[in-house]
C-alpha cells in the first residue's frame, strides 16, 4: 500500500519482470511513472488515454509477451480517476484522463506500459476541443537509419518555422522521430490534417529519394514516411515520456535540436530519460505553454492583469498535483452574498458558486452553479475586486483544508472535506450532483450526506417541558440545570446509573463461556449469563464496520497512532437498544441467533449504543483460535447452536463505539471515542465481553509482544481519525505477523484413498488486476473430516461446467467446478513468481465475507 499525493493505492506483483532483457520489474515501471509524472502530466492532461497493456511483461524476441489495446475504463477503476466520454460508432466509451501522478501510477500498476493520446483535449463542457498541437510521425522504412529520420526532421522544421510554428523533436522510443508544434486552437482536426498532408506531399516532391507521404508500405523501402494522419481527431500518438513495449524499456523522449544533431543519436531508455530531464529540463514544455486553450484560459480571458488583485497564472494549464487534494470555501460579497466552493483537481480549482453555502443538514439541498476553473493560487486569495471588474466585491476565506474524494465525475462528485481546526466547516461529507444547464452554465445540487453532524451552533430541542441541549460533539444528551428530566434517561456515560432499569428481573441461564484473563491475573472461572428471554432484536440500522488497510511499521513513522492487538475472529457491529441486541457481520449477515451468549451484551454497557468488535474463540492458553471458531460458524439449527455454545465458548472483544445514547459518535476522533468506550463498558465476569487495552510502547515492541502472545498482529489507528462506516481507510493500518489470504473457491479435486467420495483439495482464486479472479493454487491441508463433509454439502449445489478462472491442466484434469460464491481463508508461506500461494493451509470458511469484498494481501 502506498500513498501517492493523498491517494491510497494498492500495488501488486512488484517483483514481476516486465522487461526480461534488462530485468526491469513492475515496481521499477511504477517508479518511473511516479518520477516522470511532473514532467509528463502537462502533455497528457485533459486528453483521453488509450492504453496498450502488457500484463505479464513484454517478453523476449523468442517469446514475446501478449499485449492488447484498451480504450474504455472499467467500472472497477477508482472513482477519483477523471473520465472523458468519446462517441464511437459502436457506442460511447469512457476514457481515463491523467491529471495527477496517482493516475499515472495506477495505470502503470495495471500494466499499461504505453499511453497513447490525441492532439486535442476535452473542453470544460466535456466535448473534444480543436487540436492544440500538430504532430508528424517520421517512420523509417527498411534500410533507413535514425540519422536519416533526423535529416527529414530538419526539413520539416524549416517549413514549420516559415509558418510561424516552432517544432520540438521526440525520439519515439520505437524506430523513428515525432515532431510537435503548438497550435492556437482555431482550426479543426480536419483542417490541421489537411495542412499536414500538404506539407508532407510538398517535402516528398522536393526530396523524392528520401521522403514518402503515401501510407502504402510498398513505397517505404529506403525512405522516411512522413505520417501526417495522426492529426486526425480519431487517431492517437504515443504520449511524450511514455514507456514503449519494446524488448528494452525505451521511452518516447523529447529532445533538443542539438541532441538530434549528435552522430550517435539513438533511442533512450527510462533511466537515461530521468537523468536527462533532471539535467536540462523538458524541451517540450514550450509546446504545452504555447498551445491554446487550457482549463484556465476562460479565467484569464475574464480578467485584466493589474486591474484586479486576483492571481494571474503563467500558464493556462495549471500545475500538476503534488500533495493531498485541497479545497477552499470563500465568502464572496459580490452583487449578492454567496459562497464559492473550490476543489483542487487536475492542477486547477474546480469551482461552484453556492448562494446559500454548504447545507446544515441532509434534509436540504442547495443550488450550486459551476463557474470557470480557477488557478491554485486562489486557495489563499482574499481581497477586494474593484467595481467594474468581473466578480467585483470583497472576498474572504470562510474555511479551507483538504478533502478525500470517493467519486469525481463530470456529473457527480462525492468527497469528505476537512476544514481548519476550529473552523466553521469541521468535517463534512458532501455530494455534488449535476442536474442540467441554464443560461450556458451547469446547474448542480449540493447535498450534505445524512451521516454528518449539523454545522453551526448547538441545536435546542424541546422534549415535553424539558429544555435539552445537544452539545456539539457530545455523545449524549444533557438536561439543563433546573429543567425536569425527560422520561427516558439518556445521560452521558459517566453519569449513567450502575444498573440499567431494563436489567432488573432477568433470568439466569448457565454458560461455560470463560472470561479472558487480564495479563498477570489468574484465569477466572466460568459463571452464568443473565439473559432476558424473548427480548426482540432491535430494528435500527446497523452500520458496516470501518476497515483497515495492510501496511508496515514504517508507515507509522509520522503521526499520532494508537495500537491495538489484532484478533483472529469474526468482525461484528452490535446494536443495543432497551436490552435488545442485534449482531451483524461485515457483509450484513445477522449473527444474533448464532451467538446466544452475547444476548447479555447490554449488561456490560451503561447505555444503549452501537459498538464495533470481534468475536473470538480462545484455546486452552487463552489465545484466539480461528480454527476453533469454525465450529461455531455456519450453524443454523438451534440445537446445534446450543451444543456448540456449550463446547466452544466465545468472547466479544470491543474496540470502538459508533453511537452512544442515540447520538452518533463517528465524526469524533478515535481518541475521544476510545475514552467514551472505556466509560461505557463495565466488565462482568459472567458476561463474555472484553475491552482489550490499548497497547503501550513503540510499534516494533508492540508487534513483538503480539508475536510472543501468539496473536495475529496489530491494528494501528490514527488518534485524530473519525470512524468511516463501510470504508477501507489508511487511518487504520493492520500489521500481520502471519500471511493469510481470503480466497474464493472455484472448484475441488475428487478425493482418493481415505478421502474417496470427499474433497481431495480445493482450487481457489484471488482478485486479479482486471477485476476478475486468477488461480491461487490448490489447498489440501488444514481440514478436519467434519470440515470436508460440510464443505462438500455447500459446494454440490454450486457445481457448474465452466471453471471461474484459468487452472493449469495438471490441476484441472479431475476438477469439479463450482460457481465462485464461497469465501474461505488460507495461511501460506509466500507468493510464488507465478502468483500461486506456497504451502497453503486451510483455515476455514468466511461466511462473513463476500467474493467482491476480498482484497489481495501483499
Amino acid at each position: 500500500m502506498v500513498d501517492v499525493d493523498g491517494r491510497r493505492l494498492r500495488l501488486t506483483s512488484l517483483d514481476k519482470v516486465m522487461y526480461p532483457e534488462t530485468g526491469m520489474t513492475k515496481g521499477e515501471v511504477i517508479a518511473y511513472a511516479a518520477e516522470i509524472a511532473p514532467t509528463m502530466l502537462p502533455h497528457v492532461a485533459g486528453r483521453p488515454i488509450t492504453r496498450k497493456r502488457w500484463v505479464n511483461g513484454v517478453g523476449t524476441p523468442d517469446d514475446p509477451g501478449q499485449a492488447f489495446f484498451e480504450k474504455h475504463l472499467d467500472e472497477h477503476a477508482p472513482d477519483w480517476i477523471r473520465r472523458g466520454v468519446q462517441h464511437h460508432s459502436d457506442g460511447d466509451k469512457s476514457y481515463p484522463i491523467a491529471g495527477d501522478r496517482a493516475t499515472l501510477v495506477w495505470l502503470a500498476q495495471m500494466g499499461a506500459i504505453e499511453l497513447h493520446v490525441p492532439q486535442w483535449r476535452f473542453d470544460p463542457q466535456g466535448h473534444p476541443a480543436n487540436p492544440d498541437r500538430m504532430v508528424f510521425d517520421l517512420d523509417p522504412g527498411e534500410g533507413v537509419s535514425l540519422a536519416q529520420c533526423a535529416e527529414v526532421a530538419l526539413l520539416v522544421r524549416e517549413i514549420l518555422t516559415a509558418m510561424g510554428l516552432e517544432a520540438v523533436p521526440v525520439t519515439s522510443g520505437s524506430k523513428g522521430i515525432h515532431l510537435y508544434a503548438a497550435l492556437d486552437g482555431a482550426q479543426t482536426s480536419e483542417q490541421v490534417s489537411a495542412v499536414a498532408h500538404e506539407l508532407a506531399k510538398a517535402l516528398e516532391a522536393d526530396h523524392p529519394e528520401l521522403i514518402v507521404s503515401s501510407m502504402r508500405k510498398t513505397l517505404r523501402t529506403g525512405k522516411v514516411l512522413i505520417d501526417w494522419s495522426q492529426n486526425n481527431g480519431k487517431k492517437t500518438t504515443i504520449a511524450p515520456y511514455s514507456l514503449r513495449g519494446r524488448f528494452r524499456p525505451t521511452v518516447a523522449a523529447p529532445r533538443t535540436w542539438e541532441e538530434l544533431a549528435d552522430p550517435g543519436l539513438r533511442q533512450l531508455e527510462a533511466d537515461e530519460v530521468l537523468a536527462l530531464v533532471a539535467e536540462r529540463g523538458d524541451p517540450m514544455a514550450a509546446v504545452t505553454a504555447a498551445s491554446a486553450g487550457g482549463p484556465l484560459a476562460t479565467y484569464l480571458s475574464m480578467r485584466t492583469p493589474g486591474a484586479t488583485p486576483e492571481p494571474m497564472p503563467a500558464s493556462t494549464w495549471g500545475a500538476p498535483a503534488t500533495g493531498e487534494p485541497r479545497f477552499v470555501i470563500q465568502e464572496h460579497h459580490a452583487r449578492r452574498l454567496h459562497y464559492d466552493l473550490r476543489l483542487e483537481r487536475d492542477g486547477v480549482l474546480k469551482s461552484w458558486a453556492v448562494p446559500k453555502g454548504v447545507p446544515d443538514d441532509a434534509g436540504t439541498n442547495h443550488l450550486a452553479v459551476q463557474t470557470e476553473d480557477h488557478p491554485m493560487e486562489y486557495l489563499a486569495f482574499e481581497g477586494t475586486i474593484p467595481a467594474g471588474e468581473y466578480g467585483a466585491g470583497g472576498m474572504t476565506v470562510w474555511d479551507t483544508g483538504t478533502y478525500e474524494v470517493e467519486k469525481f465525475r463530470d456529473d457527480e462528485v462525492i468527497a469528505t472535506l476537512t476544514g481548519r481546526v476550529g473552523g466553521p466547516l469541521g468535517r463534512v461529507r458532501i455530494a455534488l450532483i449535476r442536474t442540467g444547464e441554464r443560461d450556458g452554465k451547469a446547474q448542480w445540487l449540493l447535498h450534505r450526506m445524512k451521516d454528518q453532524q449539523p454545522a453551526g451552533p448547538p441545536a435546542r430541542v424541546e422534549e415535553g417541558a424539558a429544555a435539552v441541549r445537544i452539545e456539539e460533539g457530545a455523545p449524549a444528551v444533557r438536561v439543563e440545570e433546573g429543567a425536569p428530566r425527560p422520561s427516558r434517561d439518556r445521560t452521558a456515560a459517566a453519569e449513567l446509573p450502575e444498573e440499567p432499569p431494563w436489567a432488573a428481573g432477568l433470568e439466569t441461564t448457565p454458560s461455560s463461556a470463560p472470561r479472558p484473563a487480564r495479563e498477570g491475573a489468574a484465569p477466572r472461572p466460568a459463571r452464568s449469563v443473565r439473559r432476558a428471554p424473548g427480548i426482540p432484536v432491535p430494528d435500527g440500522e446497523v452500520p458496516k464496520p470501518m476497515l483497515a488497510t495492510a501496511g508496515t511499521v514504517g508507515m507509522l513513522a509520522r503521526g499520532d497512532w494508537a495500537l491495538e492487538f489484532k484478533w483472529d475472529g469474526i468482525r461484528v457491529v452490535a446494536r443495543v437498544d432497551d436490552g435488545a441486541v442485534r449482531l451483524v457481520s461485515r457483509n450484513g449477515n445477522d449473527l444474533t441467533a448464532a451467538y446466544p451468549e452475547l444476548a447479555a451484551l447490554p449488561r456490560v454497557l451503561r447505555a444503549d449504543a452501537v459498538v464495533d468488535g470481534e468475536i473470538v474463540a480462545l484455546d486452552e492458553r487463552g489465545r484466539p483460535d480461528f480454527g476453533l471458531l469454525q465450529q461455531r460458524m455456519n450453524l443454523t439449527k438451534p440445537r446445534e447452536i446450543a451444543a456448540a455454545a456449550a463446547s466452544v465458548p466465545v468472547v466479544l472483544h470491543l474496540f470502538d463505539v459508533l453511537e452512544l445514547a442515540g447520538t452518533p459518535t463517528i465524526d469524533e476522533p478515535y481518541s475521544l471515542r476510545r475514552e467514551r468506550l472505556e466509560r461505557l463498558v463495565r466488565l462482568r465476569d459472567d458476561v463474555p465481553v472484553d475491552l482489550p487495552d490499548v497497547v503501550a510502547g513503540t510499534p516494533e515492541r508492540a508487534l513483538e509482544e503480539a508475536r510472543e502472545r501468539g496473536l495475529e498482529g496489530l491494528v494501528a489507528k490514527r488518534a485524530a481519525s473519525p470512524y468511516r462506516p463501510g470504508a477501507r481507510s489508511d487511518d487504520w493500518v493492520k500489521l500481520k505477523l502471519s500471511r493469510t489470504q481470503e480466497v474464493v473457491i472455484g472448484g475441488y479435486r475428487r478425493g482418493e484413498g481415505t478421502r474417496t467420495g470427499r474433497i481431495r483439495s480445493l482450487l481457489v482464486g484471488v482478485p486479479d488486476e482486471h477485476g476478475g479472479l486468477r488461480y491461487a493454487g490448490r489447498v489440501g491441508s488444514g481440514f478436519r473430516e467434519r470440515d470436508l463433509e460440510r464443505l462438500l454439502e455447500r459446494l454440490r449445489p454450486l457445481e457448474t461446467d465452466a471453471p471461474p478462472f484459468e487452472v493449469p491442466a495438471i490441476d484441472a484434469s479431475d476438477a469439479v467446478w463450482v460457481r465462485p460464491e464461497l469465501v474461505g481463508e488460507i495461511e501460506f508461506g509466500e507468493w510464488t513468481r507465478t502468483g500461486v500461494a506456497r504451502h497453503p493451509r486451510w483455515r476455514g470458511l468466511r461466511p462473513d465475507k463476500s467474493p467482491h469484498e476480498i482484497l489481495l494481501e501483499p
